[in-house]
């Protein structure tokens, strides 16, 4: 399938869907706004909301009611690349080929930017004017709701960038090197899978096989970041590159070298798609997807 132009077309759906669900601009000072709209408006691919979608839709849901769960997915991924960057944890002056926010804004209103996403997310997915059409009804949206913040949290990203921190300048094993990978960049993939296959009515065994299909990306895809980060074009990626090497982070390169790290995020896009095996052609987004996590340039 043409990957790029499905990426391409959902990614315009999401961000129309995104202005239409961001607060009105009398809602809240404008600068807090300006903020905001700098860093979830500022190009990204998308692909936690896309990931939703493409679920959604292999799982056989119907309509758009997936769309602002998804929404609340790149909210919170936004919020965390906002805290990310800022000088107390990773120090990072470019975020998709712009000034990071609180270069242009400040570290308060940056932070505070962060602390509004996230809640902003909540609020969306728990609205309930957007739950019309939902065939898992209420207690499917709070199985959801609660995935997410497991995802977000202690449990997940949240404890992963703690650890990841801790780890740095520091020789790691495998087995921590995998926990910061999985928790703090994985959870929020996965659990972007399993929203969209909950809210899209897949029975149990085939909400198992999103699940093992999610976790497999949610690794490949934070060791071809770390990949990119090592090989990648600072053009393409947005930000500059080598900075995983000076601030001596964990990553699978400096662990396992380059070669061994590409193989094993080749590995884990193939147990991802043989994941998918009971599902037929609505499944083919989700394929292509997983080779394109691999296989990117940016």
């Amino acid at each position: 399938m043409d990957i790029a132009g499905y990426l391409r077309e959902k990614k315009e759906i999401i961000d129309s869907a995104l202005e239409q669900y961001f607060p009105k601009d009398a809602d809240f000072p404008s600068s807090l706004r300006q903020a905001i709209r700098h860093s979830l408006f500022a190009g990204g691919k998308r692909i936690r909301p896309i990931l939703a979608i493409a679920t959604f839709d292999a799982a056989g849901g119907k309509g758009n009611s997936v769309l602002p769960f998804a929404c609340a997915l790149e909210m919170i991924h936004t919020y965390s690349l906002i805290h990310d960057d800022l000088p107390a944890i990773d120090d990072d002056d470019f975020r998709r080929g712009k000034p990071t926010c609180h270069k242009v804004f400040g570290e308060a209103v940056a932070i505070l930017a962060g602390d509004a996403l996230l809640t902003e997310a909540f609020q969306l997915m728990t609205h309930g004017a957007n739950f019309h059409g939902i065939v898992c009804g209420e207690k499917g949206v709070l199985d959801v709701v609660n995935r997410v913040a497991q995802a977000a949290g202690i449990s997940g990203m949240v404890g992963g960038q703690v650890i990841d921190i801790e780890s740095e300048g520091k020789e790691v094993d495998l087995a921590t090197l995998q926990y910061i990978h999985t928790h703090k960049t994985g959870a929020m993939i996965r659990v972007s899978v399993q929203a969209g296959a909950r809210l899209g009515g897949a029975e149990p065994e085939a909400f198992k096989a999103f699940t093992r299909y999610g976790e497999r990306i949610g690794l490949a895809f934070q060791i071809a970041d770390d990949v990119l980060d090592v090989e990648g074009h600072p053009e393409l990626l947005g930000k500059d590159v080598g900075s995983d090497q000076e601030k001596k982070k964990a990553t699978y390169p400096a662990l396992m070298g380059m070669e061994e790290s590409k193989k094993r995020a080749r590995e884990l896009m193939e147990l991802a798609i043989e994941t998918l095996t009971p599902f037929n052609e609505e499944a083919e987004p989700l394929r292509a997807i997983a080779r394109f996590i691999v296989a990117r340039d940016y």
